[in-house]
């Protein structure tokens, strides 16, 4: 059986490359809102972030998607991009234990 291809993004706060699956999508739609992109199929600009809190906060503080977007992002993103990392990590970790 012939083996599948990873697709693999580079997390902006980072700089590593990671597998598509372990990263989130942050997108800038035309009017310049700025909000997570689960699916990854939202029309726009795109950047990828770590499912990890630690970078989360990091992006948080250095205001990452500031830069990345060439806009303003509001602070309360930020916040609801923690959230969303932290309750995605804790999915993760509690379907994994559940295979094992």
């Amino acid at each position: 059986m012939k083996k599948r291809k990873v697709p693999m993004r580079k997390d902006i706060v980072t700089g590593e490359m990671a597998p598509k699956k372990d990263l989130v999508r942050i997108v800038r739609d035309k009017d310049n809102n700025v909000s997570v992109d689960p699916t990854g199929k939202k029309s726009g600009r795109g950047a990828y972030i770590s499912l990890n809190v630690a970078i989360a906060k990091r992006a948080q503080k250095e205001r990452t998607f500031d830069q990345v977007f060439e806009t303003k992002v509001d602070a309360k993103f930020y916040d609801d991009l923690v959230d969303y990392v932290d309750h995605q990590q804790a999915r993760r970790k509690l379907f994994e234990d559940g295979k094992a």
